[in-house]
């Protein structure tokens, strides 16, 4: 799963409900995390010090980033014919209805606004492992 996150304590957020929920593996293996959208899309596209990860079966999006925003990552990853099947979740604080409307016409899978408080947080995250990893059966690995 690549996590694309610029703020650090939903990062750490994130992770801690995601362990909570039951994913025990071993961290470095299951969740990737990028900070910006230049970062997101080098490691979508194995370039630089990414060159060999393997792509990720989920894509978390935040849409406020920092150089390339979450948008014009989404845009970039469903018109690139190699990354367009991998499931992208928008996870943002945002709820602006163009944002929304934008997620969707960019072909995002899913559109979860943040919440404000640790029991939603926790709530969201086993949803999206019991949907995302468990129920959903995902695209096969390319190549």
């Amino acid at each position: 799963m690549l996590l694309i996150e610029n703020s650090p304590s939903d990062v750490r957020l994130i992770l801690e409900t995601f362990r909570e929920a039951g994913i025990h593996a071993d961290f470095q293996t299951v969740f990737h995390v990028v900070e910006d959208g230049m970062q997101a899309m080098a490691y979508l596209r194995q370039e630089g010090e990414f060159a060999g990860v393997t792509l990720p079966d989920l894509i978390l999006l935040d849409l406020s980033l920092p150089q390339l925003d979450g948008r014009e990552v989404l845009a970039e990853i469903k018109a690139d014919t190699t990354l367009r099947q991998i499931p992208v979740v928008v996870l943002t604080a945002s709820e602006s209805p163009q944002d929304i409307l934008y997620a969707y016409d960019h072909y995002a899978n899913c559109y979860i606004t943040k919440p404000a408080d640790i029991e939603r947080y926790d709530l969201i995250m086993r949803s999206i492992q019991q949907f995302w990893l468990m129920t959903a059966t995902l695209p096969p690995k390319q190549g």
